[in-house]
C-alpha cells in the first residue's frame, strides 16, 4: 500500500511561504528603518500614488514600474511575524487545493490576478489615501473563493463522498450558476463575508496594529477569485458546465 507523506505540500506553496518568511527577515533582520521605508514606498500599494493632484514631481519611489508593480508586489510584503504567520495558515490549505489542481504557472497567474483585483478595491474606496497596503490576505481571499468552487462536489476535498486524494482536487466545479444553489457554499459565504464586513464596521485591527484590516481589498480579491476561477481551470476529465466554460485554454 502506497503511503502518503505526513505534510503532503506543493511545492510552489512552500515556494510561496519560503518567500513571504524572506521578505519579513529582510525586513525585520537586515534593512536599517531608512531602508525599510524606502522598500514600503517602492512596494506597498499606496492609494495617493495615483492621484496626480497629491503626487507632484515623482514623489514616491518607482515611478510608472511602481504604479503597475505594486498591485502585486504589496502582497509579498507583512506588518509583522504574527499578520505572516495568519496569512501562512490560509495559505497552506487553500493554496495547496488550487497548486493541485491549476499546476503551478496559472497558481502564480491566480495570485498575481487577485492580489491585483484586491488593490483595486482597495484603490477604488481609498483614494487618495497615503498609507501603504500590504499583505498576501487579496489573493488568499480569492483562493478561499475558487476552492469553494469545487471542494463541497462530490468527490472533492470537502464533499461527504471523497474520492481518492488526487482525484479529488480535479472533480467539475460548480458553475457560477450554481454557488447561489448550494447550502454549504452559501453558508461559507455569509460567514466569510460577515467576518469580513465586522472588521470594516467595528475597525478591528490585526496583530495588534493600529492599522485597521484593509478588508475592502479583500472582498475585491474575493470577487474575482470566485468570477475568475473558469479562465485559470484546466480542462478536467468532465468538463465544466456553463460559467465562461468556452473560455478556458
Amino acid at each position: 500500500m502506497q503511503r502518503e507523506p505526513l505534510f503532503n505540500i506543493p511545492a510552489v506553496i512552500i515556494a510561496v511561504v519560503a518567500v513571504l518568511a524572506l521578505v519579513h527577515i529582510l525586513r525585520a533582520y537586515v534593512l536599517t528603518p531608512e531602508q525599510d521605508v524606502e522598500l514600503l514606498l517602492t512596494f506597498a500599494f499606496i492609494p495617493v500614488r495615483y492621484d496626480a493632484s497629491v503626487v507632484l514631481g515623482g514623489a514616491l519611489p518607482g515611478g510608472f514600474g511602481a504604479e503597475i508593480w505594486t498591485f502585486v508586489t504589496y502582497a509579498l510584503i507583512h506588518a509583522d511575524w504574527t499578520h505572516f504567520g495568519i496569512n501562512a495558515i490560509w495559505l497552506l490549505p487553500f493554496g495547496s487545493a488550487l497548486a493541485r489542481r491549476f499546476g503551478v504557472a496559472r497558481f502564480l497567474a491566480f495570485f498575481a490576478v487577485t492580489a491585483a483585483a484586491g488593490a483595486a478595491l482597495h484603490l477604488a474606496t481609498h483614494a487618495g489615501e497615503q498609507f501603504p497596503m500590504i499583505g498576501a490576505s487579496a489573493a488568499i481571499s480569492g483562493m478561499m473563493a475558487a476552492a469553494m468552487r469545487f471542494a463541497f462536489q462530490r468527490g472533492g476535498p470537502l464533499g461527504m463522498l471523497r474520492g481518492d486524494d488526487a482525484e479529488s482536487y480535479r472533480v467539475p466545479a460548480l458553475p457560477l450558476t450554481g454557488v447561489l444553489r448550494d447550502g454549504r457554499v452559501l453558508l461559507f459565504l455569509a460567514v466569510w463575508f460577515g467576518i469580513n464586513i465586522l472588521f470594516g464596521v467595528v475597525s478591528l485591527p490585526i496583530a495588534g496594529e493600529d492599522q485597521p484590516v484593509a478588508w475592502q481589498a479583500h472582498i475585491g480579491g474575493f470577487l474575482a477569485g470566485l468570477v475568475l476561477f473558469s479562465w485559470f481551470d484546466p480542462p478536467q476529465h468532465l468538463p465544466q458546465t456553463e460559467d465562461f466554460g468556452a473560455m478556458r485554454h
